[in-house]
């Protein structure tokens, strides 16, 4: 049986390279297909590793209350309803007011995203962060300490001069020494450098490795700009109390912002989870466009490879009466072509698989996304092109099975 087999991939690649044009035009028709399918599948997933890898990060027992909801309305490019600002007085009556067991309430803000941070005789680009936070703020973001320590309440509230790195500075002005208890300067102002963050990558060309956390205090001393916006951040510490922790932080900040009964919250509510179900949905409708792409761009090549097929039949037609009168069983010259129909998808779904992987990687190389090798896309490419060769050769191959060996031997 496999000596059978053999034979009939052998002859079905000589025939192959015996009409190697046609061959060449049909693989390329299947391959663009499944690059189709495998190269956007791939992006998705890889779009999905990055963002979930953020915001899970976050933790999904976390929540933050912040100036607009993740899904902002707007009319006409511009915002429906504008809310204020989080003020630092409304953190301040936050903090004070929200005593929710096993919470803790992280506050912080963006000082700038354009520092220079000095070392000695080193400085940075202009293009550093510098966020002013509390000592919750790790927790509740889900950033780990490398080296060093947290922040703590000392820190925080004796307003001390201390600061917490991205791991970019330790290759960047540090020329690879440990930065920890090392002097900085931001604006003139001496940190002492208590500790280095893990590494976290880019996220859509941000850099989360280039900054540097101190605590609010010193942070709100060195930017006085008005109308700084804060974000509140409160973790839960069990998760089933989660729903009931944050009506109580609307509640809350609803009192804080003075709101009546029947006034709409003028801030936003976001929890990790929440955001992650939405960008999964919307990855949802990217997959299902790249299966409709696809699945029309394989059947226009499943036409095209019954096409060649059917050609092939009629130009073997001789060969297949030769086959018959030296006794071929009509199944044994219907599996030839039948293999020989496999034989073609095959090649066209590895050269779309190829393309496809070559692409997620490249596109999410350039986009700084999270790639992983698409096995699931891979595996449904396989199974998409042989189910689409058996459906391609079936009619070719019974045709060719079906002629009558007197009269194909006639055939010029």
């Amino acid at each position: 049986m496999f000596s059978l087999l053999r034979e009939n991939i052998r002859i079905a690649l000589d025939s192959i390279r015996g009409q190697l044009l046609r061959t060449i035009l049909t693989v390329v028709i299947i391959g663009i297909g499944i690059w189709a399918l495998v190269g956007i599948l791939s992006l998705v997933a890889a779009l999905e590793n990055t963002i979930s890898k953020n915001f899970a990060s976050m933790g999904s027992n976390t929540f933050n209350i912040q100036r607009y909801d993740f899904n902002v309305q707007r009319n006409g490019g511009e915002r429906e309803k504008v809310n204020p600002i989080i003020s630092f007085q409304n953190i301040r009556e936050f903090v004070d007011a929200y005593k929710y067991p096993l919470t803790q309430t992280s506050v912080s803000f963006r000082g700038t995203g354009l520092a220079e941070v000095k070392y000695e005789s080193e400085k940075t680009d202009p293009e550093v962060q510098v966020y002013g936070v509390n000592e919750y703020y790790l927790d509740n973001t889900g950033t780990n300490i490398e080296r060093g320590r947290n922040f703590n309440v000392f820190d925080t509230q004796n307003n001390n001069k201390v600061c917490l790195l991205g791991s970019d500075f330790e290759k960047g002005i540090f020329k690879g020494d440990d930065p920890i208890n090392k002097t900085i300067s931001i604006r003139g102002i001496k940190f002492k450098v208590i500790g280095v963050l893990e590494s976290k990558g880019s996220t859509f060309g941000n850099n989360q490795d280039l900054k540097v956390l101190i605590p609010i205090q010193v942070a709100r001393g060195i930017y006085t700009q008005p109308n700084i916006n804060y974000t509140i951040s409160i973790m839960v510490g069990d998760k089933d109390m989660l729903d009931t922790a944050q009506d109580e932080a609307i509640i809350t900040f609803r009192n804080i912002r003075k709101l009546n009964p029947i006034e709409e919250n003028n801030f936003g509510m976001e929890r990790s989870d929440d955001l992650i179900n939405r960008i999964t949905s919307i990855t949802g409708y990217l997959e299902k466009a790249a299966w409709i792409m696809s699945i029309i761009t394989i059947l226009g090549s499943s036409i095209a490879l019954m096409n060649i097929m059917l050609v092939s039949v009629t130009e073997r037609t001789r060969e297949i009466g030769v086959r018959k009168a030296l006794g071929a069983k009509n199944k044994t010259v219907a599996t030839q072509f039948f293999i020989e129909t496999i034989v073609i998808g095959q090649f066209g779904s590895i050269l779309g698989i190829i393309l496809g992987v070559l692409t997620g990687l490249i596109l999410a190389t350039a986009f700084d996304f999270v790639f992983t090798i698409p096995w699931t896309a891979m595996i449904a490419a396989t199974i998409i092109t042989f189910l689409v060769a058996v459906v391609a050769g079936s009619y070719p191959a019974s045709k060719a099975a079906k002629l009558d060996p007197i009269e194909s031997l006639r055939y010029e």
